[in-house]
């Protein structure tokens, strides 16, 4: 039952996210700013084309369709190999993320001064980190 609950709230994160994306992708601005990179000179360190930011949304969004059959709600997500080792990359995409560059995202990075990087301390890798272990969490054998 704590798997249910589980994926149920990664699905609406992931649903979010992807929404967010397909805003970004259709020439949305909010939050589009704070979501990027910057060096310590405000430099933006990443420019992602509308079709990066839809290809992005896609991601999230099958993600999201991930732990709606993973909660067993609607289907019952297959056995099958390939959806076990779905099941172990999507976690392992976001502890990565959460870790970082050791440069200027995640967790090990220095300290900057710049919105992303307030942004990325206290929200971006606290909800990778999350992410990641809710979906470890999730794909955990029953005891």
């Amino acid at each position: 039952m704590m798997k249910t609950y589980l994926s149920i709230f990664l699905l609406i994160v992931f649903s979010a996210l992807s929404i967010l994306h397909f805003y970004w992708a259709n020439g949305g601005s909010w939050g589009f700013a704070e979501a990027l990179p910057t060096d310590a000179n405000g430099k933006r360190l990443l420019n992602p084309s509308a079709l990066e930011s839809a290809i992005v949304g896609t991601g999230l969004m099958l993600f999201g369709i991930y732990y709606l059959l993973q909660s067993g709600l609607v289907l019952s997500l297959p056995t099958w190999t390939f959806f076990k080792i779905i099941g172990w990359i999507i976690p392992g995409i976001f502890l990565l993320r959460a870790i970082g560059d050791f440069k200027f995202i995640g967790i090990f990075k220095p300290p900057l001064e710049t919105a992303f990087a307030k942004a990325d301390l206290y929200f971006y890798s606290p909800l990778c980190l999350l992410i990641a272990l809710l979906g470890f969490l999730i794909i955990r054998p029953n005891d």
